[in-house]
C-alpha cells in the first residue's frame, strides 16, 4: 500500500491504520532519512494499540517500551548503532511479549532476514510537508 501525507497528522494517522492490523509476535521495520516521520508514524501505531504514555524517539536510549493492549510495544532506534545489539536485546523474546518497531532498520538488514511476521515501512520525503510512505507485509 502506498500513501501520500501532507502533514504531521495524516502520518500518525497512517501509523493508526498499521497499528490496527498489528498483533503480538509482529515487528514494524521503518527506513526514512532523518526528519522523514518515522517516529510520527510510531506515535499513530502506538495510538492505535492503547498505548496512553507520550510516545518520544528511543534515539539515546535504544529501546522504549510502552504497554499496550496487545502486549508491550518495544520501540527501537538503530540510529547511533552500526548493526542491532543482539548481544543486549534478545528479538525473540521481545515478540512473544508484544510488538516490536524499528526504525533505522535497514542499518543491519542481515539481522533482520529470518524473522517472520514483518512489516516493512519506507518514508520517502516528496516535499517540505509531503510524505510517501509505502507499507507492506512480508
Amino acid at each position: 500500500m502506498k500513501f501520500v501525507t501532507k502533514n504531521e497528522s495524516e502520518t500518525i494517522e497512517v501509523g493508526r491504520k498499521i497499528g490496527e492490523g498489528l498483533e503480538k509476535g509482529d515487528i514494524v521495520l521503518i527506513s526514512g532519512v532523518l526528519g522523514a516521520g518515522k517516529t510520527r508514524l510510531v506515535k499513530g501505531i502506538a495510538s492505535a494499540l492503547g498505548v496512553e504514555e507520550v510516545v518520544t524517539s528511543p534515539t539515546f536510549t535504544i529501546l522504549n517500551e510502552y504497554p499496550s493492549a496487545k502486549g508491550i510495544l518495544y520501540h527501537i532506534d538503530l540510529y547511533r548503532l552500526e548493526a542491532f545489539p543482539a548481544d543486549d536485546i534478545d528479538i525473540d523474546d521481545l515478540l512473544e511479549r508484544g510488538i516490536v518497531v524499528v526504525e533505522w532498520w535497514e542499518k543491519d538488514k542481515g539481522f533482520f532476514e529470518g524473522l517472520k511476521n514483518k512489516v516493512i515501512v519506507n518514508i520517502e520525503i516528496l516535499s517540505d510537508e509531503e510524505r510517501e510512505i509505502t507499507v507492506y507485509r512480508e
